[in-house]
């Protein structure tokens, strides 16, 4: 597999490269250099697979004979060790429910996939650092994901008091390999610290830096395995008429669906539904690029002002000479994200605030005919605090969570300073 620098088309890198580098040259994305396609009939048939034997088969479609086909199954095996069942809403509408994993986030698929590649690719003495920013979910599922692996140290930023305790509780209490910092700023400060350590060459040479964020390829192609598990669970006369609405912040998840739908899987079209960080929606509406400062909201995984794999959005799009016009958006308020969690919990379903402004959106564009998909990307209880008090009901706690909420958290605090970040991180 060949993938390219979006930012310089000339530096091209293999699969095994791109897992270890995370970004090219200039902070650019890496992207695949060939698009698969499947036949409807290879559809068909990868639709009748389990989700494992199926995601090695997209998996491989991408990866090409860079992984044997039987390390790349083992590997998809013990990464993907949950289900995503489809969990009917109402008569036209269903949510894919990717929080069963070990972090109760959408998160587990990719962090764990790219774990284990990251062992697959990387030599046995190589000492890697992962420094990543997270809003919320990813910093659990890729402490998770690498906790208590040799030779890797685990870096995570966040925004300092702006995820929900019980997120924080997930990662934040490991110890061992994995270290955690609360960044006096919000999300976006964390991932500019980031970059700015990918910008410094000694730094990524001395600690042999890597990203688990989703700018990661091995992360994003991990995401596209669960769209067609989603497809798989659905009736057949269901499946020509399907709208995917995707919670979006870092962008991540919606690229994945879309890379999906042009691997062939039939999905008529994908809804990108934010929250008040509306930058993706208003570019759509307007045709500019105009982020706003970010603002903190009920759904604050999807607190992104600058979303990182938008450029892939639109790469994407330009290969397929698709219209970025045919992609839905909308941007959905706070007091509007309650009023819909009360909504759903009337027809009997409890969810978060994240899958609720997908629900919403999808309700509001879903057209007579059409069937509607939501992105459940987070367990209820990872926002217990909010949930129950919107709702007006106790949550019971899942062991996940029960098991760490009583334990110290072990983060240290900084300012939003580089060369403070810098210092730790050489340490």
């Amino acid at each position: 597999m060949k993938l390219y620098n979006l930012k310089d088309h000339n530096e091209q890198v293999s699969f095994s490269q791109a897992v270890k580098q995370g970004l090219g040259s200039q902070q650019g994305l890496f992207f695949p250099l060939e698009l698969p396609e499947f036949e409807l009939t290879d559809i068909d048939a990868m639709l009748e697979m389990d989700f494992v034997s199926r995601s090695s088969k997209i998996l491989s479609a991408y990866i090409g004979d860079e992984i044997a086909a039987h390390q790349l199954a083992e590997r998809v095996k013990n990464a993907f060790a949950f289900p995503a069942p489809v969990t009917q809403v109402s008569n036209d509408v269903a949510c894919l429910e990717l929080f069963h994993g070990p972090t109760l986030a959408f998160k587990d698929f990719g962090g764990r996939f790219m774990a284990q590649m990251l062992s697959y690719v990387s030599g046995a003495d190589e000492q890697i650092t992962i420094l990543t920013a997270t809003s919320g979910d990813t910093g659990a599922a890729v402490a998770h994901a690498f906790y208590g692996m040799e030779n890797v140290r685990v870096v995570i930023l966040y925004p300092q008091g702006k995820i929900s305790p019980l997120q924080e509780k997930l990662f934040c209490t490991l110890g061992g390999n994995i270290e955690t910092i609360a960044i006096d700023g919000d999300f976006d400060a964390c991932q500019a610290l980031v970059k700015q350590a990918f910008d410094d060459e000694e730094l990524k040479r001395a600690i042999g830096l890597n990203s688990a964020n989703s700018i990661n390829i091995s992360r994003l192609l991990a995401q596209i395995c669960y769209y067609f598990e989603a497809v798989a669970q659905l009736p057949q006369e269901k499946r020509n008429q399907l709208v995917v609405s995707v919670p979006s912040g870092n962008f991540g998840d919606l690229t994945a669906g879309l890379l999906a739908k042009s691997l062939g899987l039939p999905i008529k079209r994908f809804i990108a539904a934010t929250n008040a960080n509306d930058t993706v929606p208003r570019f759509l509406g307007n045709g500019e690029w105009q982020p706003n400062a970010t603002v903190a909201t009920l759904s604050n995984a999807m607190d992104v002002s600058q979303p990182n794999n938008w450029p892939r959005v639109e790469e994407l799009f330009r290969r397929k000479t698709w219209r970025l016009t045919d992609l839905a958006y909308g941007a959905v308020s706070d007091e509007t994200t309650k009023l819909t969690m009360r909504e759903l919990a009337e027809i009997g379903y409890i969810s978060e605030p994240h899958a609720a402004i997908a629900y919403r959106l999808l309700r509001d564009n879903l057209q007579e005919g059409e069937y509607g998909l939501f992105l459940g990307t987070a367990h209820p209880a990872k926002f217990k605090e909010s949930v129950e008090e919107i709702l007006g009901q106790t949550l019971p706690l899942p062991q996940e969570l029960a098991d760490r909420a009583d334990l110290p958290l072990l983060s240290h605090s900084f300012k939003a300073d580089f060369a403070e970040l810098r210092k730790f991180l050489l340490k």
